[in-house]
């Protein structure tokens, strides 16, 4: 799995085309009619439905399951030691299902996500008795600040007109020096193909880094799926994150 990470010692990515043209493009047309609340409601009913039913399914066969579980596996991001994990955005609970495999036997795991349908299925498929499962918005998580030492959110930022929403939430609810392991469309051909189907927009990286920033997260390492996913630069954007101390 050498390739899999790479660390930039800047502690940001590296320079990329704005993109701006292709967010136009690929996001979806509700993004920019809708009011914020009613997108919200329009992707939870995304996932209320068949799409969100085949979510889990279509990650198996598209090697993506097996692939995001190296980056547990191989100590890419390092779950040992953690105490307190929020999954973000669970839905049908793909990365619960290996948070719950490589962190700490102790560690106190809560899985949310926006689609009440999407929190039963993924509850059906772990059966895991040591996960509290709730619906909640990425966007208002019901949580204290500080509450959580490491955040996981996999493909959820999509799903917001601006990243900054969900960012500023995630610093929020983790400890100062906690860690995030974020996932998200990117603006490339795939993503534009993802953005259709699952009515969600893209991300570039410089973008999503500036977002960070502003939301008081640190930009600290950018991870990539296998060495395939690095060569072909697909995958989307897979970054740690950490917040401010």
């Amino acid at each position: 799995m050498a390739g899999v990470l790479r660390r930039r010692s800047s502690g940001s990515p590296e320079p990329r085309r704005p993109g701006r043209l292709l967010n136009q493009l690929v996001e979806h047309k509700l993004i920019r009619r809708l009011s914020f609340a009613e997108y919200r409601g329009r992707v939870r009913r995304v996932y209320d439905g068949p799409q969100g039913a085949l979510q889990a399914a279509l990650s198996r066969l598209s090697g993506h399951y097996i692939c995001v579980e190296r980056l547990f596996r191989d100590r890419h991001f390092d779950l040992r030691g953690v105490q307190r994990l929020l999954d973000a955005g669970c839905g049908s609970g793909q990365l619960a299902t290996h948070v719950s495999r490589y962190a700490d036997p102790g560690t106190q795991i809560t899985c949310c996500d926006i689609s009440a349908a999407m929190v039963r299925r993924a509850r059906r498929r772990l059966r895991h008795h040591a996960i509290r499962w709730l619906v909640a918005d990425l966007a208002a998580l019901p949580f204290a600040n500080a509450s959580f030492d490491c955040v996981t959110c996999s493909y959820v930022l999509e799903h917001l007109p601006d990243a900054r929403l969900g960012l500023a939430e995630i610093a929020r609810v983790l400890v100062p020096g906690g860690k995030a392991l974020i996932l998200t469309s990117e603006d490339n051909f795939t993503g534009a193909m993802t953005s259709r189907f699952w009515c969600s927009r893209t991300y570039n990286r410089a973008e999503l880094a500036q977002a960070a920033r502003d939301a008081g997260l640190i930009w600290v390492q950018e991870l990539w799926l296998s060495p395939l996913h690095r060569l072909l630069r697909a995958g989307g954007i897979c970054v740690v994150m950490q917040r401010q101390p």
